[in-house]
């Protein structure tokens, strides 16, 4: 079966099929091909071949008046594999993209024909409203699939740009305003893919080094820096501890506080990013952060700016306060650091005096060994070695390819999974590093991933994606959330390749 729209009920425990408006079955999850057989599982089959010639009403009928019909969930029967006709209580929604009409139905089963009498639809509302919600919640994920797609491809594009720009070209200021344009759609976009999840965990949490983190964001400031120049001041340890921490969430967290250190600066603006190991014998507190005995990543952002009124620290982490005039602000930036940091563990300290900047302390909980530090530097970017990137939307891989181009890479594409293994099949091919998505139609990305570890173990993978990877699915390999800037995918790339050599 063959279609460009994601599934999000592949996994569901109830048979959902995924219908176009010619009425042929786009997509159809394992629990219904386990319910239909082949009959649902071939290329693109009509949903005629499942339908039971004992509904009230054909197919093409059924999709046309659908739409009309104020029954949440209506008793429709079809074919199963064993020739039986099977009675399930069904809920449909449509959808469109590009331009085409889609029909999700999902299937509870509630009987087999000659068996007892299906109870009726309104029998189970809470049944009903949850069907309802799936289907809601399907197409929310889909929504915010397109969008971090869209938002990829346009901040690689920009940040490119700006990062080869001269700092006094007229239209860099504008290219920066595209940027944080997208970066705010990005934050929506992302917001509505967190709602969508029915998993509400956080992604699986691996221990890695928050100087790495800290050393790409700082560089993204630093390609995009504005027309007042910047002191940076960079004090790292080189023994960090090691801590576990989203990356994703993690630098959003840190972007946001630079991001405010930046507002807040005059003249000769100076901004210092320290990063240090604490152990705490007993509890502790700075300021609001009550911190339990133990071992600590703390990074603290300093700048020399106009510093906080002392009847404003407190409301701080209110959200919805902010001291920003204009009424674009919506005052959820600090709100969102705080509720980041807490939900790793950790706490998050203020403290400034008028005129005399402010200071931003994040403490970590952190494992008593320190990471290795790679030592990637913003001017080290660049590389010789081949790579292919996997993505079935082609303005993606037009993205990557120009970003890693530029950079010395040598980069080949492939809109699918099985166009990514011919290409690894090919004699004499060389592949380094693949990155590929993870929601493609066909071959998902997991299965790629499966059969490049069969063909060649040696080949480092980085897995993107639009969705927040929910805990307990592993990607096998390195984790790019989408939507990511040219830096964001040049320091992932350096990163596996490096560790690669020290392998």
């Amino acid at each position: 079966m063959k279609s460009d729209v994601a599934f999000a009920l592949e996994n569901a425990g109830w048979p959902a099929l995924l219908v176009d408006g010619a009425g042929r079955i786009c997509r159809a999850n394992t629990a219904a091909i386990s319910v239909f057989g082949a009959a649902a599982g071939g290329e693109a089959p009509g949903l005629s071949v499942v339908w039971a010639p004992e509904n009230s009403s054909t197919v093409d009928q059924f999709l046309a008046q659908w739409e009309r019909s104020a029954v949440p969930m209506m008793l429709l029967k079809f074919r199963g594999k064993g020739g039986n006709t099977l009675g399930y209580l069904t809920s449909v929604c449509a959808f469109k993209k590009d331009d085409q009409k889609y029909f999700v139905l999902q299937l509870v089963r509630e009987g087999v024909a000659g068996g007892p009498e299906a109870r009726p639809t309104g029998a189970e509302p809470g049944l009903a409203l949850k069907q309802k919600l799936d289907c809601a919640l399907q197409l929310a994920r889909t929504v915010a699939l397109d969008f971090n797609n869209a938002l990829t491809s346009i901040l690689g594009h920009t940040s490119l740009i700006l990062s080869k720009m001269e700092t006094n070209h007229p239209w860099r200021d504008s290219l920066i305003e595209v940027e944080k344009s997208a970066s705010k759609a990005a934050e929506i976009a992302n917001d509505l893919g967190t709602f969508s999840r029915q998993e509400k965990e956080a992604r699986a949490q691996a221990s890695g080094n928050l100087n790495v983190l800290l050393q790409r964001t700082v560089a993204f400031f630093q390609q995009n820096a504005g027309a007042e120049p910047v002191t940076w001041t960079l004090q790292f340890d080189r023994k960090l501890y090691a801590a576990k921490f989203d990356e994703a969430k993690l630098q959003q967290a840190f972007m946001k506080i630079i991001e405010n250190a930046l507002q807040a600066l005059r003249t000769n603006g100076r901004v210092t990013v320290q990063t240090r190991n604490i152990e705490l014998a007993e509890p502790t507190q700075d300021r609001n952060a009550h911190l339990a005995a133990g071992t600590y990543v703390c990074v603290e952002i300093t700048d020399n700016g106009c510093g906080i009124e002392p009847n404003v620290l407190p409301r701080l982490f209110e959200p919805f306060f902010t001291t920003k005039s204009g009424g674009n602000h919506r005052g959820l930036g600090l709100a969102w650091v705080y509720g980041i940091v807490t939900n790793h563990g950790g706490g998050v300290a203020i403290s400034s005096q008028p005129g005399a900047g402010a200071s931003v302390r994040v403490y970590l909980p952190a494992e008593k060994q320190a990471v290795r530090d790679h030592g990637l530097a913003s001017d080290d970017l660049s590389g010789s070695q081949t790579i292919l990137m996997v993505d079935d939307e082609d303005l993606l891989l037009t993205m990557g390819k120009t970003i890693l181009s530029a950079y010395g890479y040598r980069v080949l594409t492939a809109n699918g999974g099985q166009k990514a293994l011919d290409i690894l099949a090919q004699k004499d091919m060389s592949v380094d590093l693949v990155v590929t998505d993870l929601v493609m139609p066909a071959m998902s990305g997991r299965e790629l991933v499966e059969h490049i570890r069969r063909l060649s173990p040696a080949i480092r993978i980085i897995c993107t994606s639009g969705y927040v990877w929910p805990a307990g699915q592993e990607t096998h390999g390195a984790y790019l959330q989408k939507p990511f800037t040219s830096q964001e995918l040049l320091f992932k790339v350096k990163q596996a390749l490096k560790q690669e050599a020290s392998s």
